[in-house]
């Protein structure tokens, strides 16, 4: 998004502009915001306090908000709470228009969800590991250096292949393979 910041008897510092930077991120939540975003702020200073007026235009459309307080802070947070109020009331126009079309496409993302859930989960990718060596405390050491949730390895008391692994809890579990008998 472009911002545009202007002052009227007053001189924009880079806290103001960095202020007003940080309270338009809440569109980022609302739309995938780009370069057809601009903000244009004009603050102005009278005896009564700070006129801030900030206009988002967009190929969206356009948002407008102007608050007068003692604070420029407190008038860019209203400021920002208002644009806010006219997002979600148009969002609520737009659903109360659409609510039948919506509803269908619902009930149709909850068909396609059962039939995915309906399919069984297939193998899609096979690796092959290296089973070195090591006593279990290396293993663990290793495992969490790595980032894993298990580790496999081979027991350097028993020979066997085993898997350590990280509980919920925080825990270590260790599974040892026994051979078929």
């Amino acid at each position: 998004m472009l911002i545009y910041i202007h002052g009227k008897n007053v001189d924009i510092t880079d806290a103001m502009h960095a202020k007003v930077e940080e309270k338009l991120q809440f569109l980022d939540k609302y739309f995938d915001v780009d370069d057809s975003f601009r903000a244009n702020v004009v603050v102005n200073v009278y005896p009564e306090g700070v006129k801030v007026e900030i206009t988002i235009t967009s190929k969206i459309g356009t948002l407008r908000a102007e608050v007068l307080h003692e604070d420029f802070y407190a008038a860019i947070d209203k400021a920002v709470d208002k644009l806010e109020d006219q997002i979600r009331r148009h969002k609520t126009r737009i659903s109360k228009k659409n609510r039948e079309g919506l509803s269908q496409a619902f009930l149709k993302m909850i068909e396609q969800e059962e039939k995915d859930l309906e399919e069984e989960p297939q193998l899609v990718r096979t690796k092959a590991v290296f089973a070195e060596k090591m006593n279990l405390n290396d293993a663990i050491v290793d495992m969490e250096m790595l980032g894993h949730s298990f580790f496999v390895y081979t027991d350097d008391e028993t020979n066997e292949v085993a898997v350590v692994y990280k509980r919920r809890d925080g825990d270590y579990g260790l599974l040892e393979v026994e051979a078929d008998k």
